[in-house]
């Protein structure tokens, strides 16, 4: 499980999966490269790498992404499950950009998007979601919506993230961000972050192991303010 003072995992991770994240960054330079009049990246480098080692870890069978955009997240999401051999993403956006954007050799045979507020389409999340990532609205009604609605219906002990919740020290007055760690501690669950602001040492250290690995970022942003934990 990830938690706070999952620095040593998370490391590990990297020492683990070296050669594999290693051609994903090479990967995903190319597709932002491809596509840089229309992929704005949401994830910084960071999050990104440490996701997709998480599912590399964890290989989960059921993956549910709430906010694609333009498929940044997407491809290190499916990148990890074709790495993995096995696994299926369930993607939901209130748009469809993605379907542009991302390439058939990731998405073919193991992507699912569905169209829509995820608020209406809860019958189109899998049962046994094993692996739960949030991306989309920032904004304090959806955070309540999810924790209120999307957290009960998962299985405890899932691994879960959520995006842009330490941009600063803490998280945002109103926001997302605020409601899920306040759910958190209100259910005495740990998380982890990499926030470049909120945990400096995490921060600092991921990047030590990265550059003793001989690993640079896929696009080179440095705030990473998701977090992640296993929903209790």
């Amino acid at each position: 499980m990830i938690a706070t003072g999952e620095l040593e995992f998370v490391s590990g991770l990297y020492r683990k999966y070296t050669s594999d994240l290693a051609a994903v960054v090479e990967q995903q330079r190319t597709f932002l490269a491809t596509n840089a009049s229309t992929v704005t990246p949401q994830l910084d480098d960071l999050e990104a790498e440490i996701t997709y080692l998480l599912l590399r870890e964890y290989r989960p069978e059921h993956v549910v992404e709430i906010g694609t955009f333009y498929g940044w997240s997407t491809t290190w999401l499916l990148s990890a499950l074709r790495d993995n051999g096995t696994g299926h993403l369930h993607s939901f956006d209130m748009v469809d950009h993605v379907k542009r954007t991302v390439p058939s050799e990731l998405s073919d045979g193991r992507w699912t998007f569905t169209k829509g507020d995820v608020k209406e389409n809860l019958d189109a999340l899998p049962a046994d979601t094993d692996y739960l990532f949030i991306d989309a609205d920032h904004g304090k009604k959806f955070g309540q919506w999810y924790v209120d609605n999307l957290f009960p219906r998962m299985t405890s002990g899932i691994p879960a993230s959520v995006h842009d919740v330490f941009h600063g020290r803490s998280a945002r007055v109103w926001s997302e961000g605020q409601v899920v760690v306040k759910w958190l501690a209100d259910h005495d669950v740990p998380f982890f972050t990499a926030a470049r602001k909120n945990s400096p040492k995490n921060f600092d250290a991921i990047n030590e192991v990265r550059t003793e690995l001989g690993l640079t970022g896929a696009r080179g942003s440095t705030k990473n303010p998701m977090i992640w934990f296993n929903l209790p």
